[in-house]
């Protein structure tokens, strides 16, 4: 066989050296070339993290058994001999940045493994790496940098002029600063969505250099089995990502849950030089993984809620006005009749909650206890409000819709503390009434503990008082508790988890909004500035992706088809995030200690349907 030369260039050799030739054959192994280049540089030292990177290619050569002629390797590839751990600069959930020696090599999904392993981060695939934010070029002159940022800004404009053009052609000006706002939240969270590097290659193959930047995020809003015995580090990095959520208005919610999470950053920063997350603590029985080894069976009379409690039904520029009826809930449907009496004959209605959107919509100060429904039906989405009378009331309607609209019922063993768990949140929200005399703090910094929105909205010396009151309803709770109460907060809002994309749906003339959330896809119409539509995963027979044209075609149950383009994203981002959920999903705690990446790998790849 023909002997010829290979160039390869020697990272111990330095940028500046030129490449070492070596004279091999076709059926040469590429172990047996690393151990040519290791001998012809006569460096004696650890080889053996060393690997050969094709760059024409843009991969690695990690089969050393494999023949250059079966690579399809010529004499006009360009080879680096370099380790495949380097240096990465990690930035962490708490902004805490480490500098890891990291796997360049394996893919991002092995790599993180690795990373949490080292940090001492339990269910490494919840996490992934993204890009930081790209920092604009600043000028030296003062009046340079102004006209950089201007134009950034008239840029960043006319790109959302154009988009809600497209999606609401009308051009009115009322209308102007509705779909800005919406759009600028959704920007927003596209944004981040953008910058997650793909799980299935390496991060060389993704430009990722050696001493780069990236950040390590949850990307995947499935928290399994969260044991703070076991999960101090994640449990702290968990709550250092929802508070900047919350902070940086990710994720929207109330003015009175926003103070009370201020209230639980207070007392969590208070507690915090005294303690340490501990082992066991009351708030362990409002997760959910101690709850999966509980049966409880009820008879069917004794699972069913029956109150007066008060419908309406929006429409459009209409008040809302409420009528009362005499409701039964029973496994997972609502019934209502005009009254008790007539409750023996047929109802009114009867409403499936099963994959429906519940959303709280409360004040305890003004004793408003609403529940908001968007129950899907085949033309689109029905919305309706429960009115109810007190907390009470309200608790065990909420409770029993959120399990509703995951298909379980009131026998579920988690019923009672998802009561339990709300009327517990509601307590947090009151004002102790008659004390007037809150302590004062002056060192509290509100500006650190609040949203942009309310420090414009308050004066400090206005936040402080209320969130030193907030403060009297959890001060009580250790910084074990305080942490699990705040992230059970976080994931009871409305928008919690929520990943979105602007995307075109197949055989529509606009662009919407896709939501990916753990359990469940929603369309969201900007032009009525609402869910038009949910699909849950378990009603999912399979899903595929034509790369030609960039589209995603998912298949549910009942014959139920959909098809999509995404325009702010890559649909590969969007194919991982939804076989993502599907691989978490299939997680079980007898398999705690085992993760199968390869099918990992087959559910987000790319290529396959499920």
């Amino acid at each position: 066989m023909a002997v010829w030369d290979l160039s390869v260039n020697v990272e111990e050799l330095g940028e500046e050296a030129p490449p070492l030739k070596i004279s091999v054959t076709s059926d040469l192994h590429i172990g047996g070339v690393i151990l040519k280049i290791v001998e012809k540089t006569e460096i004696k030292k650890d080889w053996s993290d060393h690997a050969l990177w094709w760059e024409q290619k843009q991969q690695w050569l990690l089969k050393p058994a494999w023949t250059l002629d079966k690579c399809g390797i010529h004499a006009d590839a360009r080879l680096y001999l370099t380790p495949q751990h380097k240096p990465l600069r990690l930035v962490l959930p708490n902004l805490l940045t480490l500098r890891l020696r990291v796997c360049f090599s394996s893919p991002v999904f092995r790599t993180v493994i690795g990373i949490c392993k080292l940090l001492n981060i339990r269910h490494p695939e919840e996490l992934s790496l993204l890009r930081p934010v790209e920092e604009k070029k600043k000028k030296k002159q003062k009046g340079d940098e102004e006209e950089v940022l201007l134009k950034n800004v008239i840029n960043d404009c006319s790109v959302l002029m154009s988009i809600i053009s497209r999606i609401s052609p009308r051009g009115s000006i009322k209308y102007l600063s509705i779909y800005l706002s919406i759009y600028l939240s959704i920007y927003l969270c596209c944004s981040s969505v953008l910058r997650w590097l793909d799980s299935s290659r390496s991060l060389l193959q993704q430009g990722v250099k050696e001493g780069d930047k990236l950040i390590l995020r949850f990307k995947y809003y499935s928290f399994h089995d969260l044991a703070p015995q076991f999960d101090a580090v994640r449990l702290t990095q968990l709550y250092e990502q929802a508070k900047w959520a919350i902070l940086l208005e990710e994720i929207d919610c109330t003015e009175e849950e926003m103070m009370l999470f201020a209230a639980l950053q207070y007392h969590i920063g208070k507690v915090s030089t005294t303690e340490q997350l501990v082992a066991s603590c009351p708030a362990m029985d409002d997760l959910d993984s101690a709850l999966q080894c509980l049966e409880v069976k009820m008879e069917a009379e004794t699972s069913s809620v029956k109150p007066y409690s008060y419908l309406h039904r929006p429409k459009k520029q209409t008040l809302k006005k409420y009528k009362q009826f005499w409701f039964t809930f029973k496994d997972t449907s609502i019934s209502y009749y005009k009254s008790k009496e007539e409750s023996c004959k047929e109802p009114i209605q009867q409403m499936n909650l099963k994959g429906c959107e519940v959303a709280p919509d409360v004040s305890v100060a003004a004793q408003k206890f609403c529940i908001r429904l968007l129950i899907p039906e085949p033309e689109g989405m029905n919305e309706v409000y429960l009115r109810c009378d007190n907390e009470q009331q309200y608790s065990k309607w909420m409770a029993a819709s959120r399990l509703a609209s995951k298909g379980k019922t009131l026998a579920d063993a988690s019923y009672s503390s998802e009561v339990q768990s709300i009327q517990s949140f509601l307590a947090m929200q009151k004002t102790t009434p008659g004390n007037k005399t809150v302590q004062s703090d002056e060192s509290i910094n509100t500006h650190s503990l609040v949203s942009p929105r309310y420090q414009k909205k308050y004066k400090p010396k206005q936040l402080t008082p209320r969130i030193l009151e907030a403060h009297q309803n959890v001060a009580q709770l250790s910084l074990t508790e305080a942490i699990l109460k705040f992230l059970q907060i976080w994931q009871a809002l409305p928008d919690f988890g929520l990943s979105y994309f602007v995307v075109r749906f197949k055989g529509c003339r606009k662009d919407e909004v896709l939501g990916i959330a753990n359990n469940r896809l929603i369309r969201i119409d900007l032009s009525v500035e609402d869910v038009v539509k949910t699909w849950r995963y378990n009603t999912m027979r399979q899903w595929n992706v034509n790369w030609d044209i960039k589209q995603v075609a998912i298949e549910f149950n009942g014959n139920v088809n959909i098809a999509f383009s995404c325009v702010t994203a890559d649909c590969k981002i969007v194919h991982e995030y939804i076989g993502g959920y599907i691989f978490m999903s299939t997680r079980s705690r007898e398999q705690n200690d085992t993760l199968n990446e390869e099918l990992f790998h087959k559910l987000t790849g790319g290529h396959e349907a499920l």
